[in-house]
């Protein structure tokens, strides 16, 4: 148990990372270090059947630096993604803490383009832009935890089998998951997966991260976590850049990025970054977030009011998870009541479904947690009020492209009117957008509706 004056120090110590986000300031969260080479180290590729080191390169100059559930996402079986962080067999680690170097590439999926479609009307997906086949690989890489520590993550990387030698890429930001082995790295029969099979077939790279402490990273996902979201996605992208590179092949410098329910806000930090250029290779090319909690302060409190679907659930991912980051209570009764607070903070520890969680906790928050800590979340004040606000404003900025805005009217978890928010922080800078509305689709079936939009969008 952490003491009340180390989570002090830490809550406080986080002050100055949500007022700059707040202030729509995402610079790199490090500066450069002579750890950061000109040069992509050494890359081992690894498929299923084959081990191979291959040379450096990337020596273009690039400087390496820095939601329901969406769906219960299982493998058919616990063991399916086998013991934490050793799926498969290691490659080499390169120059060491260099951000974004690839540490190992496992191949996951090898389907032709009818595979890729038959793929994608079983998970409901329109399958009509299919074109190519598409190879998937499990990497990862390096980048940096929620406090600026080195740490690896893990991403699908997906390429169509095409003669083309440069490629445009798309980085796919998944929504809330509570389990390690939901992720498309991980989970073939994810919708994170479709999504991604679905952009390589049209002709794209991409790039689709776990974030921090999901797939094969280590610890717990710093859920939320400004800094840990950017740090993740766009490390991801140059782990992307040297795997195609690798491949023989090239990426576009601009990217286009959209992401699902924690993806949306995800997708907005992550365009912001690219446009305030913390890459020295990357510039933003599209974006087009998906249902997404924009107002993350009226989304909880609506948890705590138990207005959504799986409020409790909700709510208790976020208090826990920001417990860790920022310090949300001294001790678990201060928010949960008893017999839950013997047990909620260690239901979401990366290894537990979101059905198991459920089945453990009450269906409302008025049963979950204490009146005063929903008072808390109904009406956050100081530090708590400050670091929702970064969540806040994730679209209050300028974008250089058009945000196309996906949202369903008939989105029972996350309002339609996060989707109204977004667009209105954008109109007060003067940003084109554009909201499209998926209909009385539920949460999980609007992503779905969604994807074959932006998949035209982005051709």
């Amino acid at each position: 148990m952490t003491s009340t004056r180390s989570r002090g120090r830490r809550f406080a110590a986080s002050a100055v990372l949500a007022t700059a986000c707040a202030a729509g300031s995402l610079a790199p969260s490090v500066p450069a270090t002579a750890t950061d080479t000109a040069t992509v180290p050494t890359v081992t590729l690894r498929t299923a059947r084959t081990a191979t080191a291959v040379a450096p390169t990337d020596s273009s100059g690039a400087r390496p630096s820095a939601s329901g559930p969406a769906t219960d996402h299982r493998p058919g079986a616990r063991g399916a993604h086998g013991t934490r962080g050793t799926h498969g067999t290691r490659g080499t680690r390169g120059t060491r803490g260099t951000r974004g170097t690839v540490v190992s590439v496992t191949e996951v999926a090898r389907l032709t383009a009818r595979e890729v479609a038959a793929r994608l009307e079983k998970a409901g997906i329109d399958a009509a832009q299919v074109r190519y086949g598409v190879r998937a690989h499990r990497v990862v890489y390096r980048t940096l935890d929620a406090q600026g520590a080195p740490t690896t993550a893990s991403a699908l990387v997906a390429v169509p089998d095409t003669g083309r030698r440069h490629l445009r890429p798309v980085s796919w930001l998944h929504g809330t998951t509570v389990y390690r082995g939901d992720v498309a790295s991980v989970n073939d029969n994810s919708t994170d997966r479709a999504a991604a099979l679905l952009f390589a077939a049209t002709g794209k790279a991409v790039s689709a991260p776990d974030y921090l402490g999901l797939g094969e990273g280590p610890g717990t996902h710093p859920y939320g976590d400004p800094r840990a979201t950017v740090n993740a996605a766009i490390d991801a992208l140059r782990a992307t850049r040297a795997v195609v590179r690798e491949d023989g092949r090239t990426v576009s410098r601009r990217v286009q990025v959209s992401g699902f329910s924690q993806g949306g806000p995800a997708t907005m930090m992550v365009g912001r970054a690219l446009q305030q250029r913390v890459d020295p290779f990357f510039r933003l090319g599209a974006l087009a977030p998906i249902s997404g909690p924009f107002d993350l302060s009226a989304f909880e409190a609506a948890a705590a009011n138990d207005d959504i679907v799986r409020s409790s659930l909700y709510l208790a991912y976020f208090t826990v998870a920001w417990n860790r980051l920022y310090g949300l209570y001294d001790t678990p009764p201060e928010a949960f009541r008893a017999p839950y607070d013997t047990t909620v903070e260690t239901l979401f520890d990366g290894d537990h479904t979101s059905s198991e969680i459920a089945a453990a906790l009450p269906p409302t928050s008025k049963d979950l947690f204490t009146e005063a800590f929903l008072a808390k979340v109904r009406h956050p004040t100081g530090e708590l009020r400050r670091r929702l606000n970064a969540l806040d404003t994730t679209c209050d900025w300028r974008p250089d492209v058009t945000v196309h805005l996906y949202h369903a009217t008939g989105d029972k978890d996350v309002a339609y009117a996060n989707a109204q928010h977004c667009r209105a922080q954008l109109a007060a800078h003067g940003a084109p957008s554009h909201l499209t509305d998926l209909g009385e689709a539920d949460h999980n079936t609007s992503v779905r509706r969604a994807l074959p939009q932006v998949a035209r969008q982005f051709r």
